[in-house]
């Protein structure tokens, strides 16, 4: 049964009828959608009336965040294409993606801030970890088809 699933990513992998590539409108919403998330997030962190260890702790949940849903979608997308990923190192991602969404939600919800910049903060991250995720995909996209037409 191994050597089926093996030999499925293997044929997923090295399907030429299956295309990848984004179209460069998508990719190009992503890294919008990843720059607006991200910039509008430490803009509203920079503005905030919040101590400055407040700041750095928003500021280290982001690029926790962004680390952790590359990592998770790096993770899937080795899985799919029959590279090995350990089980440990995929469950770490999806660990520390959890991890970071939630610590995010309890320094909001104990937060001395309005809802709606509360609002904001959840809004922009989980604008920039989608963002990233989409960015990732269509880098790895990208890469594949240029692989494969190199090799061609």
């Amino acid at each position: 049964m191994e050597n089926s699933i093996q030999k499925e990513k293997k044929e997923f992998k090295n399907n030429p009828d299956f295309n990848f590539k984004p179209t460069d409108a998508f990719v190009s919403a992503s890294w919008i959608a990843l720059l607006v998330g991200m910039v509008s997030y430490c803009i509203g962190l920079w503005n905030a009336d919040m101590w400055l260890n407040e700041k750095g702790y928003y500021f280290t949940i982001l690029l926790f965040g962004l680390f952790s849903v590359v990592s998770v979608q790096k993770s899937v997308r080795d899985r799919q294409e029959g590279v090995p990923v350990s089980d440990m190192y995929y469950g770490i991602s999806w660990f520390t993606t959890l991890a970071s969404i939630t610590l995010l939600t309890v320094g909001l919800w104990n937060a001395d801030l309005e809802l709606s910049e509360k609002g904001f903060y959840g809004m922009s991250f989980m604008l920039s970890l989608f963002a990233a995720i989409a960015v990732q995909k269509n880098t790895r996209d990208i890469q594949l088809i240029e692989k494969r037409e190199a090799a061609s």
